[in-house]
């Protein structure tokens, strides 16, 4: 088991390589910007149906904050879910994957990294989390879905949401046909939307 939990590890560093000129992100937020952070939600939209999520600044708002900034911009339009495994996780943001090119899926991000913000919140089925490098402070653009329970995870990673409709649309992700890559055959592109509360 431990072996198995060393390994998975090790696809969620999911190879993106922070350069070293990165700059790193870091703000401080005030009540009323967290409060309609957490009254924002987000639609991933993909070919095999949508997926809702609900935020958590409370715990990330550094993170969530990235996200809604990135989406807004359509950042994440055309990206794909570059990394499944099955029991796992779902992974995608990565610019790089709006290249046919595979070699380099998994490497992108914005140009620039953001501080951790780990937390007590568990790694469980369907909560929304950032990927990262092996620097705590190296995570950008990418995120990951559980698909199952991952402790091994908890207190290491920045969790910023959850998914509130569509699990079965990451499960049908999950089980996608993969490389051994694990990146997807065919290509599991998303567009996603954010809605404020108005």
């Amino acid at each position: 088991m431990r072996s198995r939990k060393s390994f998975l590890l090790l696809f969620v560093f999911l190879l993106i390589l922070t350069p070293a000129s990165a700059e790193m992100k870091g703000k401080k937020f005030t009540p009323e910007e967290i409060k309609k952070m957490s009254e924002t939600k987000a639609v991933i939209e993909t070919r095999l149906g949508n997926i809702e999520l609900k935020f958590f600044p409370e715990a990330a708002p550094g993170h969530v904050n990235n996200f809604l900034e990135l989406a807004k911009k359509g950042f994440y339009d055309g990206t794909t879910f570059h990394r499944v495994i099955p029991g796992f996780m779902i992974q995608g943001g990565d610019p790089n994957t709006k290249s046919p090119d595979r070699s380099k899926h998994g490497q992108g991000g914005p140009g620039y990294t953001i501080k951790a913000e780990f937390s007590e919140k568990p790694h469980k089925r369907g909560i929304l989390s950032m990927a990262r490098a092996q620097d705590p402070n190296s995570a950008g653009s990418q995120f990951f879905i559980c698909v199952a329970n991952a402790s091994f995870l908890d207190g290491k990673y920045s969790i910023f949401g959850e998914v509130t409709s569509g699990i079965e649309v990451v499960d049908q992700i999950v089980g996608q046909p993969r490389d051994k890559r694990d990146n997807p055959n065919d290509r599991v592109e998303m567009k996603v939307k954010i809605v404020e509360k108005q």
